[in-house]
């Protein structure tokens, strides 16, 4: 069995490396959306939140976590993501399964000058509920709360051909109004 995960751990990071020398990705879009597990995780102060609270908006939940690299290294990108295209029918929510708590997260993040809001699952639920097998790992999911895609590795975000597919997303997905369709 340890073989095994390990040949998996080498074929992930072969992938990831060969993408990301390759320069941005977009995101390889499922045939169909793909329902979700319920995830409850919480928000700076300790309140629980779940991805209900976004529904009827297009999300990109990223999973990640301060002792991760690659993780650090792409969080300005989805910052600047974030400024770019969120409102009211696109988030960017980055979910940390930092255990050291929602503290470690905030430092780190005032470190950079990021502004994102703090979300963390300590115990682990995310990546266990959601079938990942590294970090960062990213997930698109429509304003039905469905996964519409997933990335496992770091990307960049706020690179033109990222924010164009994005923009097509959230146009195929809301109406003018930003409505679901």
């Amino acid at each position: 069995m340890k073989a095994i995960l390990t040949a998996l751990a080498f074929a992930v990071l072969a992938a990831v490396s060969s993408a990301h020398a390759q320069g941005p990705t977009v995101m390889p879009l499922h045939e169909e959306p793909q329902p979700l597990a319920d995830l409850v995780f919480a928000d700076e102060s300790g309140e629980p939140r779940s991805l209900e609270d976004w529904r009827g908006k297009v999300v990109l939940l990223n999973v990640w976590a301060t002792w991760c690299a690659p993780c650090r290294a792409e969080m300005p990108t989805l910052a600047r993501l974030q400024q770019r295209l969120g409102g009211e029918g696109f988030e960017v929510v980055a979910l940390s399964v930092d255990r050291a708590g929602a503290g470690a997260v905030r430092k780190f993040f005032d470190e950079i000058g990021v502004s994102l809001p703090v979300f963390i699952d300590q115990d682990g639920a995310a990546i266990r509920s959601l079938g990942l097998f590294g970090l960062p790992a990213t997930l698109l999911i429509g304003p039905d709360g469905n996964e519409l895609a997933r990335l496992a590795g770091p990307a960049e975000w706020d690179a033109p051909e990222m924010v164009s597919f994005l923009e097509g997303i959230i146009e195929r997905e809301l109406d003018q109004t930003g409505e679901p369709k």
